[in-house]
């Protein structure tokens, strides 16, 4: 045994853990530097990930390492809570996870045997410390900490409402909403308070709740954001997706089901309340599948590498192309590329970029950072594209910005043809349950035909996989209306969930239009 592998020995896991995240710091900036560079930031943006784990001595360090793999869907902040059977313990810090819970005193002074955490991106509530989770409140002899992943369509009501009935509010973000009403409960069970609470809430939600009751997890009614169960050892884990799991070595147990809230004790033992109508299925957002989640990871029972590949298969038999090569636009684009040039028989290859990567590890939050990358300098394979007729594959066109700007590349490199393909319809509809997506007028194929598009970023073709064909693709057959497999509202407008704060701020200034009418006439 190696000195080294001795003093390695001789560390205890949450030493061992903290070493890994300083060594894994510096890789992460580095690649999402090589890659911002290369393609420009992010055309979609997730809002968060939760963890959670109860009955392990190493909770908070495990929490840490899940946190980590989950660094993909946010990195603006990260925390993480912990209960030691008589106190709770929070640390909060802006910026990634290896950054700040890389230090062993950071992490040992978490103490307990369970602990919650989340990344996050905000799509509601500014980017400052008092926004960053898991939020912690103090209830009538006990107190609850609490991580969210989504957002909910009936926030600035509920807001509005509690304020006007006395509320005081810590935060901006619209995860307090659960905190407030909770407190607001007459139950005398903490895991009782939050169903009430939940029960008001419409929207999309996966929590990760920490009590003296246990560890709590709950999912929205429809199962809009993904939450899964594991185990490590006897220990219950939650986590927005099983590539959290798969880092500590953690096994995939199940999906949470919609409406469905879990207590998990830490002797192990789970109880499961269904505190919506059971569903036939979940209908999670479709964008998970095709775009956030890790191609690693398992959403809802799907594969999502053999989901993107079956994507860029049914592309290629809806809109083949004589060309020389495939390449994928990283990092997303990469399954459906090989699927496209499996199913057509062109060369795979790396226009772009040739090292392997784990996936959109990267996540900016800014319109003037994103639009800054876009112009950086690129690096495309000169030597391989150049007199070559190559086909794009990418998962969206957003904006189409990075697409006119990698079209732009391309051709300056030397490409003799560059054709677009994308693995999903277009984008027709803003997002309310926690992608940032664009206004309508922001959204290019909103008044933009698919030749417009074409022209505006340059292609020499361009074409988009259809909405049948997604469906297919996902082996789900033709889409159902009564019945969709997933929440689509991106596509078709055919949102899951009541939209109250929307329908309420289009009623108000219907009002403010014919009030100011009246005035003038």
């Amino acid at each position: 045994m190696t000195v080294k592998e001795d003093q390695d020995a001789a560390m205890s896991f949450t030493e061992r853990a903290a070493r890994y995240l300083q060594e894994a710091g510096p890789a992460y900036r580095k690649q999402k530097a090589e890659l911002e560079a290369l393609v420009g930031p992010p055309k979609l943006i997730e809002e968060c990930g939760v963890f959670g784990v109860i009955g392990t001595n190493d909770a908070a360090a495990l929490t840490a390492l899940g946190l980590h793999a989950l660094q993909h869907r946010g990195q603006e902040a990260a925390g993480i809570a912990s209960f030691d059977g008589k106190h709770f313990h929070n640390e909060r810090f802006l910026g990634l996870v290896s950054d700040n819970f890389s230090d062993a005193a950071t992490l040992g002074g978490l103490n307990g045997d369970a602990a919650i955490g989340h990344t996050r991106y905000s799509t509601q509530g500014d980017t400052v410390l008092r926004n960053v989770q898991p939020l912690y409140a103090d209830l009538d002899q006990t107190g609850i900490a609490i991580a969210h992943n989504g957002n909910l369509t009936n926030s600035k009501t509920l807001r509005a409402d509690l304020v006007r009935r006395g509320c005081i509010f810590q935060s901006t973000s619209d995860s307090e909403i659960f905190l407030q009403l909770t407190a607001r409960s007459q139950y005398l069970s903490v895991t009782d308070k939050l169903i009430e609470a939940l029960k008001q809430i419409e929207g999309a939600y996966a929590l990760a709740v920490l009590t003296p009751e246990g560890l709590i997890g709950a999912r929205d009614p429809v199962g809009i954001r993904p939450l899964v169960l594991g185990d490590l050892d006897g220990a219950p884990i939650l986590a927005s997706e099983t590539c959290a799991l798969d880092i500590i070595g953690a096994k995939f147990v199940r999906d949470i089901k919609p409406g469905e809230v879990v207590i998990c004790k830490g002797d192990g033992s789970i109880e499961s309340r269904q505190i919506f109508p059971e569903r036939d299925h979940a209908r999670p957002c479709i964008f998970e599948l095709i775009y956030f989640a890790k191609p690693n990871s398992v959403v809802d029972g799907e594969s999502v590498y053999e989901l993107r590949k079956r994507l860029g298969e049914r592309l290629a038999k809806e809109a083949p192309c004589e060309a020389d090569l495939v390449s994928p636009i990283p990092d997303s684009g990469v399954p459906a590329a090989i699927g496209y040039s499996q199913k057509t028989g062109l060369p795979y290859e790396m226009a772009l970029i040739r090292s392997h990567h784990i996936g959109r590890t990267f996540i900016e939050p800014e319109q003037k950072i994103r639009e800054a990358g876009v112009k950086r300098k690129h690096s495309p394979n000169r030597g391989l594209i150049e007199g070559k007729r190559v086909v794009l594959i990418d998962d969206s066109i957003v904006r189409g910005t990075t697409s006119r700007k990698i079209t732009e590349m391309l051709r300056n490199a030397g490409a003799k043809e560059v054709h677009m393909r994308i693995a999903c319809p277009p984008i027709l509809h803003p997002d309310f349950y926690g992608i940032n997506t664009p206004s309508y007028e922001e959204l290019i194929a909103v008044d933009h035909t698919v030749e417009e598009i074409r022209q505006m970023i340059g292609a020499d073709s361009l074409a988009f996989l259809s909405l049948d064909g997604l469906y297919k693709a996902f082996r789900k057959g033709k889409r159902d209306d009564a019945s969709p497999a997933f929440t689509d509202h991106c596509f078709t407008g055919d949102y899951p969930t009541k939209l109250t704060d929307r329908d309420a701020e289009a009623r108000n200034a219907m009002v403010t239009q014919l009030s100011f009418l009246a005035e003038t006439s």
